[in-house]
């Protein structure tokens, strides 16, 4: 991994002949309209800069990976998709197809997406931030910063089934919950009874990450802490926490020392209402008719609307551009265009993971808020172990392989599966990647 700048850098040699004054100007009204931090640009990736004869992957192995990429849209299985490959600090690819919805404009590199749980490395990358000032540690309780869950029960059975609450064996550590490791549910199924609890009245949709804790701190936990990995609320008690060691609010945080930084300049909470023509529509296949229908958002999450928490872990609304700065500055170990986000440490202890022999979902590790890959690349799965990845309930996915420098975002809109025999996206994109690699 390195730490390179992506500021768009001379293709020919640097000589310089006297400059007509109209050329001067030009070139300088160029510069003037580039979105700028500190004076450095941060407008990479956009489809410009794609590298033309780069030689990182094959033009076969590229063409292949869009062909496949495209067939989903071509046989409608979504309306629209993006997709950005880069290795090196070189964008590979940058493609578009299809509309943001099924009878909408096409999609382009200005599309908003709902990233819903790619939110939850940037709520990470945020609370790490702050371990870096001391402010907490792995091994603290979450009571500590939390004293609302200093009377969680636990939810169990007695030998007849009916159920009981039993007393926590203790409080769950700041590990625990950045790996889903501390006992929460989380609603997304209505599996278990706390599950169901969690779907009756869902902290997400209160008014502010407090009410959330507090209606958090009101089911029981799935398990005790350490117990076993669920996929779980935790990371949106990381947003409260953020606020509490703060003092700013959640979104404003982010906005400040992620957003800002890194010029990702349509990433938030909350959407402009002159922004709503740039959101995709999502879709969700009806297994009946295998039709598409559009899946509205709920009432109490609406993204044009600052009226419920701002969840850390479902939230937020991205772009390809943004995201794959984000994603670029996890390979730079913690930097980008000289913006230091995290310290090289840091990034390699967020990728580092953290649940031993447990497996979680997807059957590999767990890190600091992304999952990573600990088998050896096989054909079926060819990233390599350390390769630190996460999606979207919405179809947006990414990975980040730190042994190969690559970084891949892919961004769709679509609740659910396509049907049997569809293009499995987020399954297929790696394969055709790493089949693309020059050797």
């Amino acid at each position: 991994m390195s730490s390179r700048s992506l500021s768009p850098r001379p293709t020919t040699p640097r000589i310089w002949p006297v400059v007509a004054i109209a050329s001067l100007t030009s070139l300088l009204s160029a510069c003037v309209s580039t979105s700028t931090l500190g004076g450095t640009s941060t407008a990479w990736p956009t489809r410009a800069d794609v590298v033309a004869n780069q030689s990182d992957f094959t033009a076969e192995g590229l063409a292949a990976l869009d062909a496949r990429m495209k067939e989903a849209v071509d046989k409608k299985q979504v309306a629209g998709l993006e997709y950005a490959l880069f290795k090196g600090g070189r964008l590979a690819a940058f493609n578009i197809h299809g509309s943001q919805s099924s009878d909408g404009p096409p999609m382009t590199e200005d599309t908003i997406f709902r990233i819903r749980s790619m939110s939850k490395p940037v709520t990470g990358v945020a609370l790490m931030q702050l371990y870096e000032q001391g402010k907490w540690s792995l091994d603290d309780p979450i009571t500590k910063f939390v004293p609302e869950f200093e009377k969680l029960k636990v939810y169990s059975e007695d030998k007849d089934k009916n159920p009981i609450l039993v007393n926590v064996s203790r409080p769950a550590t700041m590990r625990e919950l950045f790996t889903h490791t501390a006992g929460f549910g989380y609603g997304l199924s209505a599996s278990t009874a706390v599950d169901r609890m969690f779907i009756a009245d869902h902290p997400m949709g209160k008014k502010d990450l407090k009410a959330l804790i507090d209606r958090v701190a009101e089911i029981p936990l799935l398990a005790q802490p350490g117990e076993r990995w669920s996929y779980s609320i935790g990371i949106d008690v990381q947003g409260a926490i953020v606020e509490r060691l703060s003092g700013q609010s959640f979104g404003s945080y982010l906005k400040a020392n992620i957003f800002d930084p890194l010029g990702m300049k349509d990433t938030s909470f909350v959407i402009s209402e002159k922004d709503r023509p740039r959101l995709a529509t999502v879709y969700q296949r009806n297994n009946e008719t295998g039709a598409m229908a559009v899946f509205p958002d709920a009432p109490d999450r609406d993204f044009f609307k600052a009226d419920h928490a701002e969840s850390g872990g479902g939230g937020l609304a991205s772009t390809t551009h943004d995201y794959a700065r984000f994603v670029q500055m996890l390979i730079n170990d913690g930097s980008l265009d000289g913006a230091r986000i995290l310290k090289p440490e840091t990034v390699k202890l967020m990728m580092t993971n953290q649940i031993g022999d447990m497996r979680a979902m997807g059957g590999g590790g767990w890190g600091l808020g992304g999952a990573l890959t600990t088998a050896p690349p096989s054909e079926k799965a060819p990233q390599p172990a350390g390769t630190f990845s996460w999606f979207g309930i919405d179809g947006s996915w990414f990975w980040v392989d730190p042994v190969n420098d690559i970084g891949f975002v892919g961004m769709i809109q679509r609740r659910g599966g396509a049907g049997p025999g569809s293009v499995d996206l987020r399954g297929e994109s790696p394969q055709l990647v790493y089949k693309a690699l020059a050797k």
